[in-house]
């Protein structure tokens, strides 16, 4: 790392790494030791915002900044202005973290231990509280004895159905779509300078490279293949599924031996969605958590028979989580 990126983690980690009373910028008064610190090295701040996400909101987006540069001092080889796996991994998990706190995923215990020790002393001021499967049992039959009246006669009620409380918002194709345009412009032409597809293509690289140089990140989750329920018996559980996402739109799935090698995958079938005439960011129907919601899906527009998709291993539009909030 870089005299900045070192003293950057010197401070932070001298100045509150320990020390509850550190607060987040944006939730507090000027004496916010990050954005203090940032404001000193604009440099490092400008690096380090090229990571925030299309529809973060402000709360959301400090929190992870903050997760970010509390931990660059256990990812050495991070530089600012330098990409490589161990920053990728730091995102991931930066990304990991915000979704458990935000959106109330969850994530196999291993993944759960290690981001609580990377959030320490990180307080994210008026949390959204996320009922357990449980909770959300007992509220659903609550819900429905409520809706009976005399007899077993269910009265209506009016308000959303509860299916629209899992889905991207209306407006969320449109507002992808210049971004991909632009990507998919990108891509073309790396795919061009590399002399086309072949088995030597790093496609993680391609594609991280190309959302890079439009102002975005690519959004990474993992997931060890023997925590996923429904698999077909015989089934080997060795190995880790990746699932890939941008702006929060779905791009591929892939399964490896190791998360490198499920990445791997996941970019190669991303990549083939963008060697078609075009792309489109569409709504389709994906599985998640045992039941059917609308997704975020970028698509070519080759005409195909039949549209199937893997279970998402994340899903960024749960309920209480209102997309483009920017409070």
């Amino acid at each position: 790392m870089d005299s900045t990126g070192s003293q950057a983690c010197e401070t932070i980690a001298a100045q509150g790494v320990k020390d509850p009373v550190l607060r987040m910028a944006g939730e507090g008064s000027g004496e916010d030791v990050v954005s203090e610190y940032l404001g000193q090295n604009p440099q490092l701040a400008g690096w380090v915002d090229t990571f925030r996400g299309y529809c973060e909101s402000n709360k959301q987006w400090l929190a992870r900044r903050e997760f970010i540069l509390r931990n660059l001092e256990a990812f050495p080889t991070v530089e600012p202005g330098q990409t490589g796996g161990s920053l990728d991994r730091l995102l991931s998990l930066s990304m990991v973290w915000a979704n458990h706190v935000f959106l109330g995923c969850s994530y196999p215990q291993a993944v759960q231990d290690k981001i609580k020790d990377m959030s320490e002393g990180i307080v994210v001021k008026d949390p959204p509280v996320h009922k357990t499967t449980k909770e959300e049992a007992a509220s659903r039959g609550k819900r429905s004895a409520d809706g009976e009246g005399e007899g077993g006669v269910k009265r209506s009620r009016c308000g959303p159905p509860e299916a629209q409380k899992w889905a991207p918002p209306p407006q969320a194709p449109a507002e992808r779509q210049p971004l991909f345009n632009r990507l998919y412009k990108a891509v073309a032409w790396k795919l061009v300078s590399a002399g086309g597809p072949g088995p030597n293509l790093d496609h993680f690289e391609v594609l991280r490279s190309c959302a890079e140089s439009c102002k975005t990140a690519l959004a990474c989750t993992f997931v060890p293949l023997r925590d996923i329920e429904g698999l077909p018996a015989g089934r080997t559980q060795d190995g880790h599924v990746c699932e890939l996402r941008c702006q929060t739109v779905y791009l591929g799935t892939g399964y490896g031996r190791d998360e490198a090698a499920a990445r791997a995958m996941a970019s190669k079938e991303a990549l083939k969605v963008f060697q078609g005439r075009k792309v489109a960011v569409k709504v389709c129907r994906r599985r998640f958590r045992g039941r059917d919601v609308d997704d975020l899906v970028l698509l070519d527009e080759q005409p195909r028979a039949t549209q199937g998709f893997p279970p998402a291993l994340s899903y960024p539009f749960q309920e209480g989580q209102p997309e483009g909030d920017a409070s």
